[in-house]
Order: structure tokens, then C-alpha cells, then sequence
């Protein structure tokens, strides 16, 4: 049998109000204008691999792929420096395919491999359309391995695969479509019912013995029976995230899942269910590995470190559905392949180094120490993971940016370093010489065609 070894999140920092766009109450996450799926998906995962965690299997769920024809995840690959070796893998096409990939990885986990599942998505809706202020953009990620280290067990699991009309999109679509509700839910609300029978009979759990059950889906309508049907009291329900996040596609099972085993306790039996296309379901029994996992950054965390001032105009132009002047300068180039493939660990894993003769720590990497002049006397050090402080900064209200204006600090790391980096996720009135900062894995620009990631720093959330 197999498990879940370890996990992670990632809610983006800005929100957008639903009464800004005159939708009700409650709010949205929204993805920065420098983040997509594959940047909140290494967010996730890098809280799942703390603690040097190995994996030799790397699998990633999205509806929203910054590229349609190139592997997402070698850039998942290289931004956590995980070793060349590794397999890989892409699902998309439904927003089932987060728990499908979860799944998936606890089989690879049952033959034996280590598998990082990652799903992330940025949900893009029409304007004024209940699936652009119902949805939300966020990433969950989790380790799967044996029975005998997991923190979460697989207990059972069922799916159904039926070819029904519910959401599509075609590729020349900028927006997704979705059928009338009731008649979804008149479709698939049996089967799904049917096939969570069928997971909690593999199971050999009663109802009655869950103490959480997730039900996430396309269509809320299809599984409303289903907690009557079960005999389920209120407080065995996950708290959907409706108001605080919104439906983040292929990662919003993994996102309650997560936020679920934030405060799980041993013994603990969680029910997971995700509606498309049909329906995948999970059930868990939490142990005593739960105690000892490496702390991460909670799900309530996530939602709590917020900024929810963000203006509808400026999440269209972030999105790329209102049109705007564009800046009076050269488009930016694309990055060249050569380059970039020779500094590939210092620009997608913030790899530096360090004289191993006086300990002088180096951004970027150097051959000759700064500090002593020993050369060729360096070991790599990675530098995404540590914090550090601003020294001095710079607002530049002239270079372009969809969030002006653009914040340039030079930072100290912690046992030496320095670098000077692009701030982002950060209120320009409240930065400050002394500001302690974290890194995160961002999108630059795009030139030609081509995503330039690299790192920049936040505030710490």
C-alpha cells in the first residue's frame, strides 16, 4: 500500500473583492501578473520537498500550461533542482486531473517509485460569467511513497470516466464553456454516488466514520444529494474555500486535502471527492507520521497573508482579456537557449556558491572568491530557500510593469550574500532598508514566445 508522504500549498498574495465586479460576497485569489501555474506549482512543491525529501517521479496536473508543446515540467524540474534522471509527466484536460494525478502517483507509489504529484491553475473566466468570480487560482502538491512513511494512507479509492458535456473549452477558445447545471447534476449526480459506495466498500469505512469529506466538482449541484444520500452530519464537510479562495481547477481538491491534513489528527479518515468528466474519489486514513512532518506554510496561512485591493482593470490587463497602450519602449527580447542552458542552475534554482576556504557566499556563482581571492575553491550553494534582508532600494516608476511601479532592492542573504533582485507581491510604501524577504520562483517576461522565469523577492507571508 501507499501514502502521502509529505505535502504543500501555494495561494497567491492578491485577491479581487466579488463586489468589485459585482458578484456577492466573499473574494478570489488571483494570480500575480509575473505567476502561472507552473511558478505557484514549484511554490507548492517546495514545501513538500522540505526536509530533503528525494523523488525519482514527477507528475503535473493543469488546465492553464504556460507552454502547449514543451514539457511544464522541466521547468518544475529545474526550478527545484530536482536531478535530470527524473521521469515526468503532464495531465490536463479536465480539472479532475489533480486528484487523477494524486491518484496516479499512489499507484506509481505501490510499484515502488517516489512520486511528486503538483497541480496548479490559473482559472481565466468571461467577464461577468459565474466562472470567473466563482474560481480562484492556487497550487497543491504532495509526495507519495510507501505505506510505512506516509502521513495520510491509501484506505480505498473508485473512479467513473463518462463522456458528458459538462465544461469544454476548444484549443482556439480564450474561455471556458459549461452546460445547464441541473442537467449535469440529473447525469452524474448517480454516479457519482455509485462510485463513492464503491471506494468506501474498497475501503471498508462507514460513513459515518469520516471526519472530513471534500467534495469538490464543476458543478456543486451534481453532488448536493450526496451528503444526505451518505447520512452525513454538517461538520464532517470540508469547508469548500468558496469565499476565501474560490475554485482553483486542478488544484482545489489538493487545496482542501491540504488544508484538511493542516489540523488532521492520527487516525483521521478523509473522504475526497472531485467531480468532471465523470469522478475520481480517494479515501485516507491519517497516522501517526502527521506528528512529525517538517513544518510548511498552512493553507489558512496562505489565505490569511493577502492584499484584496486589487482593481478589476488591472486583473483583465494581468489576464490579457482588456486592452491596453502598450509601453512606449522595444518589445523585450526572447531569451536565447545557449545562455540559458549554461547558467541553468543559477537562473532556475538560484544555485550560488561558496568559498570553501573562507565561507564567503557568491550571487551569482563565481570562480574567484570576493573576499579572500581563492580560486576555483567553490561549492554550490542554493539560495532559494534563504531569507534575507533589504539594504537599499530603488522605486522605478518608468520601466514597465502591470504592477507599477517596479521595486529593485539589494539584499543580504543569511551566512553572507548579496544580490540585487526585482521585489514583487509587495506594497512599495511599506518597503523599508531592513525588511526581511523570502525568494520565490517567477515569471520575468515573455519575448517572442518565450517565458524568461527567473527569482525574485517577496515580503515574508
Amino acid at each position: 500500500m501507499s501514502g502521502i508522504v509529505r505535502y504543500g500549498s501555494y495561494v497567491p498574495y492578491f485577491r479581487l473583492t466579488r463586489a468589485a465586479i459585482g458578484a456577492g460576497k466573499g473574494e478570489r485569489a488571483v494570480a500575480s501578473y509575473d505567476e502561472d501555474s507552473v511558478s505557484m506549482a514549484v511554490e507548492a512543491a517546495r514545501d513538500a520537498l522540505r526536509g530533503g525529501v528525494g523523488v525519482d517521479t514527477l507528475l503535473f496536473a493543469t488546465t492553464s500550461p504556460p507552454y502547449a508543446e514543451k514539457l511544464n515540467t522541466a521547468t518544475l524540474q529545474a526550478a527545484l533542482d530536482l536531478p535530470e534522471h527524473i521521469a515526468s509527466y503532464e495531465l490536463g484536460g479536465s480539472t479532475r486531473m489533480g486528484l487523477s494525478a494524486l491518484r496516479l502517483g499512489l499507484d506509481l507509489a505501490d510499484a515502488g517509485r517516489r512520486v511528486l504529484v503538483c497541480a496548479g491553475d490559473v482559472v481565466i473566466g468571461a467577464p461577468g460569467g459565474t466562472r470567473e468570480s466563482q474560481s480562484g487560482d492556487a497550487a497543491a502538491a504532495f509526495v507519495t511513497g510507501p505505506d510505512s512513511e506516509a502521513a495520510a494512507r491509501v484506505l480505498g479509492r473508485a473512479s467513473a470516466t463518462i463522456e458528458i458535456l459538462d465544461v469544454w473549452r476548444l484549443p482556439e477558445d480564450r474561455f471556458a464553456k459549461q452546460w445547464e447545471e441541473r442537467f449535469i447534476a440529473d447525469t452524474l449526480g448517480p454516479a457519482i454516488g455509485e462510485t463513492v459506495q464503491r471506494a468506501l466498500k474498497d475501503a471498508g469505512v462507514e460513513p459515518s466514520t469520516l471526519s472530513a469529506v471534500i467534495l469538490d466538482g464543476t458543478n456543486q449541484r451534481s453532488m448536493a444529494a450526496l451528503p444526505k444520500a451518505l447520512g452525513l452530519k454538517p461538520e464532517q464537510l470540508a469547508d469548500s474555500l468558496a469565499a476565501s479562495v474560490g475554485r482553483s481547477g486542478v488544484a482545489h481538491a489538493g487545496l482542501v486535502l491540504a488544508r484538511t491534513l493542516d489540523s488532521a489528527k492520527p487516525g483521521d479518515r478523509i473522504l475526497v471527492v472531485c467531480e468532471a468528466d465523470g469522478v475520481e474519489v480517494l479515501v485516507l486514513e491519517v497516522t501517526d507520521k502527521i506528528k512529525s512532518l517538517p513544518s510548511v506554510h498552512k493553507v489558512d496561512r496562505w489565505i490569511a497573508s493577502k492584499r484584496n485591493d486589487l482593481a478589476y482593470n488591472s486583473y483583465l490587463k494581468w489576464r490579457g482579456i482588456l486592452p491596453f497602450e502598450p509601453p512606449r519602449r522595444p518589445d523585450p527580447e526572447r531569451p536565447a537557449a545557449p545562455p540559458m542552458r549554461r547558467h541553468e542552475r543559477w537562473k532556475m534554482a538560484f544555485v550560488g556558491s561558496r568559498c570553501t576556504k573562507c565561507q564567503t557566499g557568491h550571487l551569482p556563482p563565481q570562480r574567484v572568491c570576493v573576499k579572500c581571492g581563492a580560486v576555483d575553491q567553490m561549492r554550490d550553494e542554493r539560495y532559494a530557500d534563504t531569507s534575507c534582508r533589504i539594504t537599499t532600494y530603488t522605486l522605478d516608476h518608468l520601466a514597465y510593469s502591470l504592477q507599477p511601479p517596479v521595486v529593485v532592492a539589494v539584499a543580504d542573504y543569511e551566512g553572507s550574500g548579496r544580490f540585487s533582485c526585482e521585489l514583487t507581491d509587495v506594497d512599495p510604501q511599506e518597503v523599508a532598508i531592513g525588511n526581511q524577504l523570502e525568494m520565490t520562483f517567477r515569471r520575468l517576461y515573455t519575448g517572442q514566445g518565450v517565458h524568461n522565469y527567473f527569482w525574485k523577492a517577496r515580503p515574508m507571508r
